[in-house]
């Protein structure tokens, strides 16, 4: 079809026709907001690099996630700050764990709302990697035991969901084969299963106190050059029983969102993780762009890119705009 028989504007006249014809539509229910979880009663510690979010003593937690419920928005990812670290990172599996006694409290005062726990050792290691050490290595088969115990507590303190981040090989198949010998086959797996080596993780390192003591995260993390690697993670984590494969960050790996939703045919999700949300935010500040825009086409960008959720902390201001706009 060729111009002049046809004439794409013809509809783009009205908000009416460009709603009727839109492809992707974004709504609360693609939405998890992540969440931090601290000790203590009644703290509310600012995010400098995160405006809008906080550090939560799990009274406040509560009232957070009761607040984003009552927007529609289904579920939650749960991360940690422990009061104490130390090499093996014991507190991330700790029945009196700050993530534990968080759940519990959810699960007592929420509806339906979802919990999902992030699964790793990074915000509970004195190092601040996400296994465990030998020398300055980290030992992938000496902290696959070590996240099936995080996973298991998370989900005998009553987690609805839980999600490796650690990206060490097999733990996957190591969480899933714990979860199932201890009757909770019924608990599903979120993976990070592409999981970049990002620069975009900085604001988040500062809210989880989860930075790297020496060195990177390169020997476990992906390479940012790479994207059929990212195909092969995921197929093994489907392999390994995953149920919902991952891609984090999401705005800088929309190709890869694209390619793991066109090769696996289970759920997919994408974190639109904390530097994008804080350029954003950074840039709505100084004036420079129409912040609620940017938000909501950046969300689009990721469903259209073949994301089912997306994790974001965007979620509640984008929730209340999607109800104003039913």
């Amino acid at each position: 079809m060729l111009f002049p028989d046809y004439r794409p504007r013809r509809m783009r006249q009205n908000e009416t026709l460009r709603r009727m014809i839109r492809e992707t539509v974004l709504t609360v229910d693609d939405l998890i907001l992540p969440l931090f979880a601290i000790e203590g009663k009644g703290i509310k510690n600012p995010i400098p690099s995160m405006p809008g979010h906080y550090q939560l003593s799990i009274d406040n937690l509560v009232k957070t996630a009761l607040t984003a419920e009552k927007l529609g928005i289904p579920a939650i990812m749960l991360f940690g700050l422990p009061d104490k670290k130390d090499p093996l990172g014991t507190k991330a599996y700790a029945k009196d764990g700050i993530v534990q006694k968080a759940v519990k409290d959810l699960k007592n005062k929420l509806s339906d709302m979802v919990v999902i726990t992030d699964v790793c050792l990074c915000q509970y290691t004195d190092h601040g990697h996400c296994g465990v050490l030998q020398g300055d290595t980290i030992d992938n088969d000496a902290s696959l035991d070590l996240l099936a115990k995080v996973a298991l507590s998370h989900a005998k303190a009553g987690a609805d969901m839980v999600a490796p981040s650690d990206m060490m090989d097999g733990r996957v198949s190591e969480i899933r084969e714990t979860l199932d010998e201890n009757g909770l086959s019924h608990i599903p797996v979120m993976s990070y299963s592409a999981k970049y080596c990002s620069a975009y993780y900085g604001p988040f390192r500062e809210a989880a106190h989860s930075a790297p003591q020496f060195g990177d995260r390169r020997t476990y993390q992906m390479d940012p050059s790479n994207a059929l690697e990212a195909i092969r993670e995921a197929s093994m984590d489907v392999e390994e029983g995953a149920d919902v494969i991952m891609v984090k960050p999401a705005l800088s790996y929309l190709d890869i969102i694209c390619r793991i939703r066109d090769e696996i045919d289970l759920p997919v999700a994408a974190y639109n993780v904390s530097g994008e949300y804080a350029m954003v935010k950074a840039a709505e500040k100084m004036g420079w762009i129409d912040g609620e825009k940017v938000m909501m086409e950046t969300l689009t960008s990721i469903k259209r890119a073949g994301a089912d959720m997306i994790l974001t902390y965007f979620a509640m201001e984008a929730a209340e705009i999607l109800r104003k706009n039913q």
